[in-house]
């Protein structure tokens, strides 16, 4: 039978549900989907395929789900560091933002980002940003795979004049990017403290009238919930469960500020919890407990945040840190296990995007997002068990090969829709103009 690509890696890790990793084992691949995994020597009887990848010291594993950033924020990496939260939004990103932001920094910033992510193993993100009709463009021409976020804010910024502005942008996009398999969309208000109830009621009803999630931060501070008490007499949690927001296709981004019974309030509700350990740490906003969240059956999926914020878009980092940091909180090193964080990168995140039938796993009949990661390094060796090595061992510079719908976009660490220079020299471009800024 003839079919158009065959994968013989040292390792298969399928994250599926009973988290097999398998050795010499074959990958076939036809029509941008997995069409069977079977031992090696079955699958070379059974197919001619067009092409044949020998990988003999990588694994084989989903490609890794980045659950939420703001891509073209690429292009603000390292603008303002060490600062909290608001000062940090306030005093410097929002004023660079309205100075700089248009249709042309998110379409650089966007390619920029998406080759840092193909490169760090991310085959799937789901963004939050403005102009996303640029970063739509993007994505399509990198073909990458992405949910891009229709945003909305009260305010007034380049991209539009306030809410009802933003809502019409974004139900526009949504409809021209219905009959693309790699992109879907999202609502995505900014926060409780930026958005207010009328918008929220809307995107609401919007959202069940499209059948599309709701993404959106939340809790992400102790500053933010105080000042909400203040202001209304609610957590800001509480208020969205009363606008009825909370439910299984509403992803909480951060959380890191959860009493008991709100945790037992989300997985009540099954909304998900969106984890960003690296960008809580650095602007210390605080702990997400996603050993309590997991104990009580919330899904908890993983993102980087921006590279703002970050300052990188590296899930192997963020795997590494959310496993530490949950031990640490809960002061029990048996905790968040290797393999449920590599859950949290992939399936998890597939299934908070509402994808986890298309993508997240390597299983018969789902999309071939992959990436191969050499563990037959130095550094990795020696090698007892690739899953812990993952997640406690290997650097991104491990990634030699990544595949959205079985198409190569990365390969011998080479990548294959963007051009590398041409990107640093854009980078630079924008480096100068804002930098230059008084």
């Amino acid at each position: 039978m003839e079919i158009d690509l065959l994968i013989t890696p040292e390792w298969i890790i399928t994250v599926d549900s009973g988290n097999q990793v398998l050795r010499h084992h074959t990958i076939a691949i036809d029509n941008s989907r997995i069409v069977a995994i079977m031992p090696t020597s079955e699958a070379e009887k059974r197919y001619i395929p067009r092409q044949t990848v020998a990988l003999p010291q990588q694994a084989v594993l989903p490609g890794f789900v980045n659950a939420h950033t703001h891509v073209a924020m690429s292009l603000l990496k390292g603008l303002a560091d060490d600062l909290p939260l608001m000062d940090w939004l306030q005093h410097h990103i929002w004023p660079a933002e309205a100075q700089w932001v248009d249709a042309e920094f998110v379409y650089d910033g966007s390619q920029l980002a998406i080759a840092e992510m193909l490169r760090s193993g991310t085959t799937c993100f789901n963004d939050m940003y403005f102009f996303p009709e640029a970063t739509a463009q993007a994505v399509m021409e990198s073909g990458i795979r992405a949910c891009i976020g229709m945003i909305m804010i009260d305010f007034p910024t380049r991209w539009g004049s306030g809410a009802a502005e933003y809502i019409q942008k974004g139900l526009a996009l949504h409809e021209q990017l219905q009959a693309n398999p790699l992109l879907t969309t999202a609502f995505a208000p900014h926060a409780p403290y930026t958005v207010s109830n009328d918008p929220l009621q809307q995107v609401r009803h919007l959202a069940g009238e499209h059948a599309l999630p709701i993404h959106m931060h939340v809790h992400e501070t102790a500053f933010e919930v105080q000042q909400a008490i203040e202001q209304s007499g609610m957590r800001p949690l509480a208020r969205l469960a009363q606008l009825g927001l909370l439910d299984q296709h509403f992803l909480a981004v951060h959380m890191t500020q959860l009493t008991d019974a709100e945790i037992a309030l989300l997985a009540q509700t099954g909304t998900h919890v969106i984890h960003c350990p690296e960008s809580n740490l650095k602007l210390a906003s605080g702990f997400c407990p996603i050993a309590k969240l997991t104990a009580a059956g919330v899904n908890v999926a993983l993102g980087t945040d921006g590279n703002a914020s970050n300052n990188d878009l590296d899930m192997f980092g963020e795997m590494r840190t959310a496993a530490l940091l949950a031990k640490a909180v809960a002061q029990d090193a048996s905790l968040i296990p290797a393999a449920q964080v590599l859950r949290m990168a992939t399936i998890n995140g597939a299934r908070a995007l509402g994808l986890d039938s298309e993508i997240g796993s390597l299983e018969v009949g789902k999309f071939a997002d992959m990436i191969a990661v050499d563990l037959g390094t130095l550094e990795a060796s020696p090698l007892y068990d690739p899953v812990s090595h993952l997640v406690y061992c290997t650097s991104r510079e491990q990634v030699t090969h990544a595949w959205v719908a079985g198409k190569a976009l990365l390969e011998n660490r080479q990548l294959t829709t963007l051009d590398s220079s041409a990107l640093i020299a854009k980078a630079r471009h924008w480096q100068q103009k804002i930098g230059a800024t008084p």
